[in-house]
C-alpha cells in the first residue's frame, strides 16, 4: 500500500529580481542544537524577498545544519544520541589529530549535513508548525562557527 500525493498548487511565478547574501557567527557551548531560525528569518525580513529561496551553509566540516522539531527538547537529545551511535568517539578512528571527538564529528557532519534550503512564501520563511533550524555542534568543547546565507527571489 501507497500513499496519496495531493493536488500540487502553484503558489507563485515570476522572474527572479533580488538575491542577497549575509554571513553570521555561531558560538556553540560544545555538543548539540543552536537554534539559527531567527537569524535565518531574519535574513529574509533584510533581503525584502517575499517569495522565494533562502539557502544556509555551515563553513566547518565538524558541525552541521538541520530542519528538526522545535517544540519538545527530547527530540534533540535522543537525536544526540542517536548520533553518539552511529559515530561513537573511541571507535579505532585512525584521523584523531585532535583528539577523540575530532573523526566522528566529521562522520556526524557527514549523516546530518552542512547546507540546507528553505522556501520563502509571503516574505516568511515557509516552515512547518513545529520546525526550526538549528546548527548541530559535534565537538566535545565550544567553537564559534561561521554560517553563509544566501537568499534569491522577488
Amino acid at each position: 500500500m501507497s500513499g496519496r500525493v495531493g493536488r500540487v498548487a502553484i503558489l507563485d511565478r515570476g522572474a527572479v529580481r533580488v538575491q542577497a547574501t549575509a554571513r553570521f557567527s555561531v558560538r556553540t557551548p560544545g555538543p548539540g542544537f543552536t537554534d539559527l531560525t531567527a537569524a535565518a528569518a531574519e535574513i529574509v525580513g533584510a533581503s525584502g524577498i517575499a517569495e522565494g529561496l533562502l539557502t544556509l551553509f555551515c563553513r566547518h566540516t565538524s558541525a552541521s545544519l538541520t530542519i528538526q522539531e522545535n517544540a519538545d527538547p527530547d527530540v534533540r537529545t535522543d537525536l544526540m544520541t542517536a548520533l553518539d551511535r552511529l559515530a561513537p568517539r573511541g571507535a579505532g578512528y585512525v584521523h584523531d589529530c585532535e583528539g577523540p571527538d575530532d573523526m566522528p564529528a566529521h562522520i556526524r557532519a557527514m549523516l546530518t549535513g552542512t547546507s540546507l534550503a528553505v522556501p520563502v512564501t509571503g516574505g516568511r520563511l515557509a516552515l512547518g508548525t513545529w520546525q526550526g533550524i538549528y546548527l548541530v555542534e559535534h565537538r566535545d568543547r565550544p567553537h564559534e562557527r561561521e554560517i553563509v546565507g544566501h537568499v534569491i527571489g522577488r
